[in-house]
């Protein structure tokens, strides 16, 4: 049997198809069912966060498994297989391994380094565990991802890289503003009350704001969740609990509102976002004042250079047009060859720029002038060589309402992105932003701690899988013993007990040293890579029977299950 993952995430494919992806948790329960009822799979569990979904099984062909694996992903989450499939990754035993520590330790996450992920796969390896549907590989590898994402955390500075869905999406918000002070005073909603939603509650409260609301479906879990954070003695902020269908009037009074439910539908249309902020925002806030846009403009060039000997222009009678510029077209449109060459003389030895006038040679200069010329005598124009006036900047307002999105699928129009006076931050756009977001030297070591935790993790696998085959050695090296003693007493059948016990106990010892230095050794080489033939060599060496062996294998799988069940997840 081999491991093999099979997934997507918001790494390879769009947030829209994620998000029609999306597994209920009855949806996960069925998967997990079906799954291990499939052929190819022993043992199966599933990941499903709000930018992942991932299956894991033991399989015993790996085509096979890949196969069944997709078509019950793509039946389970709604999207045809031939949809799904592109955007599909697979990794297999080793690698398979790596990507769940990497998982673990946040180093796959949109946020690198995050620390949320810990839980989810605890309460993934729960649910395999309930279901039954978790074995010997399954809870050695969940249980062993948990721990390697810890020590990432605790020997390394990849908090300092990473961190919660929640606090990034805020910085998000806040644009380049702390989010303490971005946050200071304002009135938040959140819409939810499960984890996510109790993250946003306490990280909002942490970080000064004035009131937290908090609005679900189910009116004692949203009551539950206020009286934390109004209870807590970290913050001094009040909260309170409201139902569902008080959303539209609380978000008419609310600074920012995060929402992250678990819906299949809308929970904030883009008219009811744009009912709410309606008596709060004009609704020209778009467009500028005209005292703001003069503020704003950059002053222009003066429209005339002065009365200067040479020019071939009544100067006076163009001052002060609005825009006029003596090197302009409007200046020299309909001027004869004559005039147009005294102009062309005079504006290059005085206004123009006298260091591009200075390399010029008598040669270019009398080309130059003649093809101005003969441009004006074509064209009847010359071109403009001013510089574009400058455009003036026109700020966006300060939004009056703050949207976070934490909901996979979307709890928030995304049509709200174009209303005035609104900022919404999303799962896709939050993607986006994590794209650029710098890595922490600390990276490296985490990735460090991966690859000796994969070595570690498969040498002990591959010892394990040779286990049984040295319990069956055993066995058969004891029931050797235990017919020669048999027979030794019909031989001898005047021995008394305290001989027969020393000679039993001598023929023992010479089994067990005999049979100790190969066992060892065996358990060595099957550790390493490639070492998973020994224990076929050992049966076929001691012509072990072959059901024994798998006797052997059920039992302690099933008193590991059991061990593991009553144990939890670290």
């Amino acid at each position: 049997m081999s491991l093999l993952v099979v997934g997507l995430s918001h790494r390879s494919a769009p947030v829209s198809l994620l998000e029609r992806a999306t597994l209920t948790a009855d949806a996960q329960v069925k998967l997990l069912q079906d799954t291990v009822a499939a052929e190819p799979a022993a043992e199966a569990a599933v990941l499903a966060t709000c930018n992942r979904i991932e299956l894991y099984a033991d399989v015993d062909k790996f085509h096979a498994g890949v196969a069944e694996l997709s078509t019950l992903l793509a039946q389970h989450s709604g999207v045809g297989l031939d949809e799904l499939t592109p955007y599909l990754y697979v990794h297999y035993e080793d690698r398979a391994v790596h990507h769940l520590f990497s998982v673990a330790c946040g180093l796959d996450s949109m946020v690198v380094g995050e620390g949320q992920i810990l839980g989810q796969i605890k309460d993934s390896l729960a649910k395999a565990q309930e279901l039954h549907s978790a074995g010997r590989l399954l809870n050695d590898l969940f249980q062993q991802a948990l721990r390697v994402g810890k020590r990432a955390h605790s020997e390394t500075g990849i908090d300092r890289a990473g961190q919660s869905l929640v606090t990034f999406g805020l910085q998000q918000l806040s644009s380049g503003t702390a989010v303490e002070d971005w946050a200071r005073g304002k009135r938040a909603l959140v819409i939810g009350a499960g984890s996510m939603s109790s993250l946003a509650a306490a990280t909002l409260a942490r970080a000064g704001v004035a009131e937290i609301v908090v609005a679900n479906r189910t009116a004692d879990r949203a009551e539950r969740l206020a009286q934390i954070i109004t209870d807590s003695p970290e913050t001094d902020v009040s909260a309170r609990a409201v139902p569902m269908d008080s959303v539209p009037f609380e978000l008419t009074r609310a600074d920012v509102a995060v929402s992250c439910t678990g819906a299949t539908g809308l929970v904030l249309t883009a008219d009811a976002v744009a009912e709410a902020v309606a008596g709060r925002v004009p609704q020209d806030a778009t467009a500028a004042p005209a005292a703001l846009v003069d503020d704003v403009r950059e002053e222009l060039p003066p429209t005339s250079v002065g009365a200067e000997d040479g020019c071939p222009l009544d100067l006076s009678a163009v001052q002060g047009a609005s825009g006029f510029s003596v090197m302009g077209e409007a200046a020299v449109a309909g001027m004869d060859a004559a005039t147009l060459e005294q102009h062309a003389a005079w504006a290059g030895g005085t206004a123009l720029d006298r260091r591009e006038a200075a390399r010029r040679t008598p040669e270019a200069e009398a080309e130059l002038i003649a093809g101005l010329a003969a441009m004006a005598a074509t064209v009847g124009r010359i071109p403009e060589r001013r510089r574009p006036e400058p455009v003036a900047h026109i700020p966006r307002p300060a939004p009056a309402l703050s949207l976070l999105d934490l909901a996979m699928p979307r709890d928030v129009d995304a049509a709200v992105h174009r209303l005035a006076g609104v900022r919404l931050v999303d799962i896709e756009s939050l993607a986006d932003a994590s794209a650029d977001a710098p890595m922490a030297a600390d990276v490296d070591a985490v990735r460090r701690i991966v690859s000796d935790e994969v070595a570690a993790f498969g040498a002990a696998q591959r010892a394990a899988h040779i286990t049984p085959t040295v319990v069956a050695l055993r066995a058969m090296a004891a029931e050797v013993v235990a017919g020669e003693i048999a027979r030794l007493d019909g031989r001898l059948p005047g021995l008394d007990d305290k001989h027969r016990a020393e000679i039993t106990q001598t023929v023992r010892r010479v089994v067990d040293k005999l049979l100790h230095a190969p066992t060892v050794r065996v358990k060595q080489l099957a550790a390493e890579p490639g070492g998973a033939g020994y224990a076929d060599a050992l049966r076929t060496l001691f012509d072990l029977d072959q059901e024994t062996v798998a006797s052997v294998s059920t039992a302690r799988q099933d008193s590991e299950h059991e061990n593991s069940k009553n144990r939890g997840p670290v």
